[in-house]
């Protein structure tokens, strides 16, 4: 399940989103805050995912309101206005909604996260907004601390994700998930394989050790590991 929250003055814009949130089951929405005071209070005392985040709030705006935030979770804009599309790529957001929300636009943002896609929709932007990420599997999402993985394998259609406590497989493509990555904790060292840096034990010849694995190093991601290795 996927806990949200809704920053939003305006109360029709409230209940537009409300509405459309009841419509997906793999959502819940855990408070509806009126302004940045009270989304900062919501952060603080609940397990949030996913913000809905109003540009235009009374006292802090949204953008200064995230700008203000060491670790926002996921977020989606809304906004009456156009001029923000541009500013809000600093933050990685998920989307940009302009009112009013329609519901086949509103699925379109929130199937971003329900498919794994993280970022915003510059595919260039490579930071990440939060420290997790959703895995669909076997018809369930389950929410995966970046810190727990300690390799991923490819397995033709499939992944498998592998970490100290558990395996999940999920029907995604090695590409896709390397984007959903943060490319300071996670190497592509084989076509078939993506580790975790903190997780490597030592190399050797064309060999990674996890501990609790060997991984082969492919020829053509060789000089990835080895300007790794050297700090570059």
């Amino acid at each position: 399940m996927i806990r949200c929250i809704i920053v939003e003055d305006e109360r029709l814009a409230q209940q537009v989103i409300q509405s459309h949130l009841y419509k997906v089951p793999e959502f819940q929405l855990v408070a509806v805050c009126n302004n940045a005071v009270e989304a900062l209070e919501a952060l603080k005392n609940l397990d949030v995912d996913l913000i809905f985040l109003d540009i235009q709030l009374p006292g802090i705006n949204g953008l200064n309101f995230l700008r203000s935030l060491s670790n926002p979770p996921l977020v989606i804009l809304t906004t009456a206005y156009t001029e923000y599309g541009v500013e809000s790529y600093e933050f990685s957001v998920i989307d940009y909604l302009l009112k009013p929300i329609s519901f086949e636009r509103f699925k379109k943002a929130i199937n971003k996260i329900l498919n794994g896609r993280l970022f915003s929709k510059n595919p260039s932007e490579k930071s990440i907004s939060t420290r997790h990420i959703f895995i669909k599997s076997n018809n369930k999402f389950f929410k995966i601390n970046f810190s727990e993985i300690i390799y991923i394998e490819a397995m033709k259609d499939y992944l498998k994700i592998h970490t100290s406590d558990f395996h999940l497989v999920a029907l995604q493509t090695m590409g896709e998930m390397e984007k959903c990555l943060p490319p300071d904790q996670f190497i592509r060292v084989h076509k078939s394989f993506i580790v975790a840096v903190a997780h490597i034990k030592s190399v050797y010849g064309n060999t990674i050790d996890l501990g609790t694995a060997s991984i082969p190093i492919g020829i053509s991601f060789k000089t990835s590991v080895m300007n790794l290795i050297a700090g570059k």
